[in-house]
């Protein structure tokens, strides 16, 4: 094996860790404690910056319309409460994890489904984008050197997080669980703990902000203006929704019973998202903390040089005043969920993806598991979509979250039409009073979800196409372009090789040539093998790129007893691909019903710099061969020495994908305690 081959080989291991065998699936499935922070991350981080944006839209208003916050945050929360209970219907209904992707294909028909899969597509990225981003600015809060490079370190997050999930699904899940529930419980800590201080002990807790006046671009907003106000901040809180559809999606990834145990997540996700929602927002108003885009200029009474705090890390800091190490813990915490949070999409993209792929409407290596059973290109890809998104738009997250969650209602919108008419469709044939009643009530559920959903994606479609969502629908109906064109060409090439209109006869005459620049040992094992093969004709050829090369040729070939007649092609221009292809096809036309092969020797050689000195021509004069018709072409290798030491390396090597395939079994003196373990 060549050094390059054994580095790359050697990182591979360190960084994924060794290969699992296809019949260990199983042990990757999640119980319901790491579920949690697998998939609920996302939703469960939103608090962190959903109600920050709230805040944001409404400074515009000046500090007169902060008084709305507590209505707009119960109105999110009542949303998120009924999608909730109408998605714990759908993983009952739909536990395979096509998601909304298959209640909309099911219910709706593919059209509807593609429109679903390209807005979770574009969803996804933007979660990492968004979450990451996020996460720079918490920690940007503390550490001013993670603000001025807030780019790199989101590049740098999303890759550690892309290392992490490919070394597979139950090892991210368990990484993620103890900073997700570290978060969960800090942020607890500070609402219960800022509450009593304030209503129990009387004490005054305020934000840094509390003493500063916002300066308001239009603080004499009336009626149509101001309704617009307050429903764009509604729709930017919505944002809190986000990762929801990721548990209907990762249903197959939990332990059995599986769609008892998601719908379990998904309650738990929805009362401690609420839960945090809720008291981030009231609480943030009691101590009277603020946030606008510009600092500098929208902050009255703020001293030259302020750096505005992320809303939760001003909430932190007045709680623990003086407690200076759970300000750092809760800044700290909330970053990595932030950070853990695109986690949800690390997981829900690669599986959508394969399911997309599965139904030919993405390319087929995005269903294929990776050396640790996950689903690597799926996973790639994603980071790189991520990191394109968050270089783009500086890592900010308010740009960012303009293009957010319009991917997401449009989603949950096709979805719950698509259970209304799931239920329906069952209760036509459904006599047993007992399964109706369960499928009406679960109707009524899904048809307030359709009510609510679609009641917000106009909202949202209104709020924020100008401001930036009109780049997630471009980017969505590219996708959903690109998926049909795929798949059209998957169903063409299905059609082509299934046709069968044309009779598969066997060729009238084989005719065999065979590749020759120096009669040599590899020459002469093409020449035996082509001739084992008992060709109707056989014959060798070379190409006259120098006179006298081909004469040496000719003369030692006539004195040799090699009885296969060789023949000169001339080349005024020195190539040698092109006039192999026209004399081949000279055969053809003389023959049509002929099958002509080809036979090229090739050196096989044990470094990489070795295969750059040879077999060039060989490659190109194969690559030719391949789009000629009745045209066989047969490498015959000869192994260099060099090629030995690769031989000897190899007894232990598997070709890539072959642990995934379940083509070998791993030695058992490689295995682990638990591999042996029937």
């Amino acid at each position: 094996m060549s050094t390059v081959s054994t580095v790359s080989v050697a990182a591979k291991r360190l960084l994924l860790g060794r290969p699992f065998r296809s019949d260990k699936l199983g042990h990757t499935l999640l119980p319901k404690r790491i579920a949690l922070p697998v998939f609920a991350s996302d939703a469960m981080s939103s608090v962190a910056y959903a109600p920050q944006e709230i805040f944001l839209v409404l400074s515009v208003a000046g500090l007169s319309a902060y008084a709305y916050t507590p209505w707009i945050g119960l109105a999110v929360a009542i949303v998120m409460a009924v999608v909730v209970a109408s998605y714990r219907q759908n993983v009952h209904a739909y536990p395979s994890g096509g998601g909304d992707y298959e209640v909309a294909t099911v219910n709706l028909g593919p059209k509807a489904g593609l429109t679903v899969g390209s807005a979770l597509l574009v969803d996804y990225v933007l979660t990492v984008a968004v979450s990451i981003s996020s996460a720079a600015e918490n920690i940007g809060s503390a550490i001013p050197f993670v603000e001025q490079h807030r780019v790199l370190f989101c590049v740098a997050a999303i890759v550690l997080l892309t290392s992490v999930n490919l070394r597979g699904i139950r090892e991210s899940g368990t990484a993620f669980a103890i900073p997700t529930y570290a978060f969960i419980g800090g942020m607890v800590v500070m609402l219960i703990w800022g509450f009593v201080q304030i209503f129990a002990l009387g004490d005054s807790v305020r934000s840094e902000t509390a003493d500063f006046t916002v300066k308001a671009e239009n603080s004499h907003l009336v009626g149509i203006a101001f309704v617009f106000l307050i429903a764009r901040a509604f729709s930017s809180g919505c944002a809190a929704l986000t990762g929801v559809e990721a548990i209907s999606n990762g249903v197959p990834a939990f332990q059995k019973p599986k769609s008892r145990n998601a719908a379990t997540t998904l309650l738990l996700l929805g009362g401690i998202a609420i839960v945090l929602l809720m008291g981030i927002i009231v609480l943030a108003r009691r101590i009277g903390a603020k946030y606008v885009e510009n600092p500098s200029a929208d902050l009255v009474g703020a001293p030259d040089g302020y750096q505005q705090k992320s809303l939760v890390a001003q909430l932190a800091h007045a709680v623990f005043a003086d407690f200076t190490p759970g300000f750092y813990f809760v800044t700290t915490v909330t970053a990595l969920i932030l950070v853990l949070a695109a986690n949800t999409a690390f997981n829900g993209f690669p599986v959508l993806g394969s399911v997309l792929a599965q139904d030919r409407y993405l390319p087929r290596q995005l269903h294929t598991r990776g050396d640790r059973l996950a689903f690597s290109n799926g996973i790639l890809f994603l980071a790189v979509a991520a990191i394109a998104f968050v270089v783009a738009f500086g890592a900010q997250v308010t740009a960012l979250i303009q293009l957010y969650i319009v991917g997401v209602f449009v989603s949950f919108t096709l979805s719950q039409i698509g259970m209304v008419r799931h239920w329906t469709r069952h209760l036509r044939s459904e006599s047993d009073p007992q399964a109706r009643g369960r499928m009406q009530r679960s109707r009524v559920i899904n048809s307030i979800g359709l009510l609510m959903t679609g009641t917000v994606l106009i909202i949202v479609l209104i709020t924020k196409f100008l401001a930036g969502a009109w780049i997630a629908i471009v980017a969505m109906v590219a996708i959903f372009g690109l998926m049909q064109l795929i798949h059209r060409h998957y169903a063409s090439v299905q059609h082509e090789l299934d046709t069968t209109d044309e009779d598969v006869v066997l060729p009238s005459r084989t005719h065999s040539v065979v590749l020759v620049s120096k009669i040599h040992l590899p020459t002469k094992r093409a020449l035996a093998y082509a001739r084992a093969t008992r060709p109707d004709t056989l014959e060798a050829i070379t190409v006259n790129v120098d006179d006298r090369d081909t004469r040496r040729l000719v003369a030692e070939w006539e004195a040799s007893d090699l009885t296969v007649p060789l023949k000169v092609i001339a080349s005024p221009y020195r190539e040698v691909t092109r006039p192999v292809i026209d004399y081949v096809r000279r055969i053809r036309r003389d023959s049509p019903r002929d099958v002509i092969t080809v036979f090229i020797p090739e050196y096989v050689v044990g470094h990489w710099w070795e295969q750059i000195l040879h077999n060039q021509s060989a490659l190109r004069l194969k690559g030719r061969l391949l789009f000629e018709p009745n045209v066989m072409v047969t490498s015959v290798p000869w192994q260099l020495s060099s090629s030995d030491r690769r031989k000897d390396n190899d007894r232990d090597y598997n070709a890539p994908g072959d642990m995934r395939r379940g083509v070998v079994d791993i030695p058992p003196a490689a295995m682990s305690a638990d591999d042996r373990t029937p």
